[in-house]
């Protein structure tokens, strides 16, 4: 007895019409993952009222001819002089791969209807870091920054991730980083 071969079992030949309907159902999976996912995180409110608007600031960030932008904003009085400030996320588009990110301060306009003041660059750009999980409140801004470990960790994947703080102090951000994860 011959073992059974692909002629004695026709439907597991794939043929035109089954590469068809697989290309089809794929297409309908991404469209509907496009229409109905989550989206880019740059689609953040506005500030809330009293708080620069980080939409309408001009950030340090060369990005070409493109814009900045703003991935999330939050409030707080970080300097206790009962105005809030914005803190914003902030990276250039692209359209594959992780983005590096920068932080900035913003603090109100300097005069009627102009943009709000970037007063602090917390993560340049040019570092090359994701940041995640922003929280500011008090004094405190925090976050989570993913990096690479060398330059042939593909940019997609991040291997790096650091807690970091920033405290308001005499009239300055101080930075205190956090314990390494994994560390005593």
């Amino acid at each position: 007895m011959q073992p059974a071969g692909p002629e004695s079992h026709p439907h597991s030949r794939p043929r035109p019409l089954h590469w068809l309907a697989t290309a089809t159902a794929l297409a309908a999976v991404l469209a509907g993952a496009a229409l109905l996912g989550p989206g880019d995180a740059t689609a953040t409110a506005p500030a809330p009222a009293g708080a620069p608007d980080a939409l309408a600031a001009r950030y340090p960030v060369d990005c070409g001819p493109a814009r900045a932008e703003v991935v999330r904003q939050v409030p707080a009085d970080l300097d206790g002089d009962g105005r809030a400030e914005t803190v914003a996320v902030v990276r250039c588009p692209s359209g594959a791969g992780t983005r590096p990110s920068g932080v900035h301060v913003l603090a109100h306009p300097a005069a009627p209807g102009a943009a709000p003041r970037v007063v602090a660059t917390l993560v340049d750009a040019g570092q090359g870091m994701s940041v995640t999980g922003l929280e500011a409140a008090g004094g405190t801004v925090s976050a989570t920054l993913l990096g690479y470990s060398s330059a042939s960790v593909p940019r997609c994947c991040p291997d790096r991730r650091r807690l970091v703080k920033w405290h308001w102090r005499e009239g300055k951000f101080i930075l205190a980083p956090q314990p390494a994860a994994g560390s005593v």
